[in-house]
């Protein structure tokens, strides 16, 4: 990490980032991802120095090298199991978990799963471009089941129903649950931040185009839309609202008000309890 200036009591946008130049394509929607993030940063009065950012592997997960705080750049898919240990060791930081739709749902789906209903304090952003672009264009778990546009899908599509990111982190447990789009950077910036706030597994997913192998995702920027529909506390009232969602809604969904997990509290036994328990 670089050095910070811990005598400084504000921190802008452009302290979060690192001097290392993006390797992402031209038009890539995580540019913008990457500008929400640090923005959010800056606008919750954040200290570089008490910030990190994990990631697993893929195009989206560079983040921590394109960002001046701790990072830590994990395994494929391992991501969640990295940044929740982070967070129990380390309390007094402020976590954020960032990937992809390949790393986050296909390899690590089932540390999604189990990240959202443990609930710890955290904030898990992947960036949905519904295609692994690093490895030049095959069908992701989001993928519509009809698309064939690529010499890396099937004839037809791969036919398989498309993973839904928020009704299964919904379902799962995760308190906090919202969609941004790479395309309204600043928007997205506003919904990364009350994340963070929020206590608890707070997932954000980020539709971000790649015009690389998808160049019909140009025309997310004229789809996707503001909800009209405030957040509700209800996560019933929420499923329901998802199923007739068409991913093309943007805004918080749901704002869950669970306890993050290590802030229950225990009653601490005595060792007599203990002893007792194991007397002949």
């Amino acid at each position: 990490m670089s050095s910070c200036n811990s005598t400084a009591t504000t921190y802008s946008a452009r302290d979060f980032k690192s001097d290392v130049k993006p390797v992402w394509c031209p038009g890539c929607g995580d540019y913008a991802v990457l500008s929400s993030i640090t923005k959010a940063f800056a606008d919750l009065g954040l200290k570089p120095h008490e910030t990190s950012v994990v990631s697993g592997i893929g195009c989206s997960s560079r983040i921590p090298a394109y960002t001046n705080t701790y990072g830590f750049h994990s395994i494929h898919g391992r991501a969640l199991a990295v940044g929740q240990g982070l967070k129990l060791a380390r309390p007094d930081l402020t976590v954020l978990v960032a990937g992809g739709d390949g790393d986050g749902f296909s390899i690590g789906g089932n540390h999604f799963l189990h990240a959202c209903r443990r609930n710890v304090d955290l904030t898990y952003i992947v960036m949905d471009n519904r295609v692994y672009g690093m490895t030049k264009g095959q069908p992701s778990p989001t993928t519509e089941s009809d698309w064939d546009a690529s010499a890396m899908a099937p004839p037809g599509g791969t036919g398989l129903t498309p993973f839904h990111p928020l009704a299964i982190a919904l379902a799962a447990g995760a308190n906090f649950v919202a969609r941004g789009f790479s395309g309204d950077p600043n928007g997205t910036a506003e919904i990364i931040a009350e994340a963070i706030r929020h206590p608890g597994f707070s997932f954000v997913a980020v539709m971000s185009p790649c015009i690389t192998f998808r160049e019909e995702q140009r025309d997310w920027k004229d789809t996707m839309r503001k909800t009209a529909i405030d957040a509700t506390t209800d996560a019933a009232q929420a499923a329901r609202r998802l199923m007739t969602d068409d991913g093309f809604n943007c805004g918080v969904l749901y704002r869950g008000n669970r306890v993050s997990y290590g802030k229950e509290k225990k009653a601490v036994a005595k060792i007599s309890d203990l002893d007792a328990e194991f007397a002949l």
